[in-house]
């Protein structure tokens, strides 16, 4: 993710940014506070060492808050996740950025709410607090909170020969970039 947030954003370009990281993880967020500063805000529902415990269905930020999202494996444990996406884009500036990661295992998305047994949805889903399963459809869910979305590859950030020096591979997984665009878009006149 540095890599892509080196190579793929404007995210250390100098400018002050507020820069929304939910669920942070260790290796990032000290790398991210030092750049970003105070404009760099941490929210998880339940981990105390996050700066603000939030529910990512309903966020307390009013809308257009922050220039950039990023929120890697939370969505497959959170119920409503196409509302959590909705608050993404509601609080994303227009014109900014959202990386929202979730892992790729299925044919097609499938969920079953009425699933609530440990051990079912680790048969299920693959994880003992996992809602679903995701699949390349995971586009469509992006589209459908407003967002426009690229996906990109590893092949997008590197070159074979940085690619087999760091260890990457394809199956590291799609990056999904999702932007707010800059201005409202009007319907085509009929």
């Amino acid at each position: 993710m540095w890599l892509f947030f080196s190579r793929m954003t404007d995210l250390f370009d100098g400018k002050e940014k507020r820069v929304l990281h939910i669920a942070p993880e260790e290796c990032l967020e000290g790398r991210l506070k030092a750049r970003l500063g105070d404009g760099y805000v941490t929210a998880d529902l339940l981990d105390p060492r996050a700066m603000v415990q939030m529910d990512i269905t309903d966020i307390q930020y009013p809308d257009e808050s922050f220039d950039a999202i990023y929120c890697s494996h939370v969505l497959e444990h959170v119920q409503e996740d196409r509302q959590a996406l909705k608050e993404f884009h509601r609080v994303l500036k227009r014109g900014g950025w959202a990386i929202v990661l979730v892992p790729i295992t299925a044919e097609r998305t499938c969920e079953d709410c009425s699933i609530a047994d440990p051990s079912e949805r680790e048969r299920v889903f693959g994880q003992e607090d996992h809602v679903r399963r995701y699949g390349p459809d995971y586009l469509y869910r992006l589209r459908e909170a407003g967002f426009e979305v690229r996906v990109n590859r590893v092949s997008d950030l590197c070159g074979e020969d940085e690619v087999v020096r760091m260890g990457l591979t394809a199956a590291s997984g799609a990056i999904y970039c999702c932007t707010k665009a800059s201005s409202l878009r009007l319907p085509r006149p009929e």
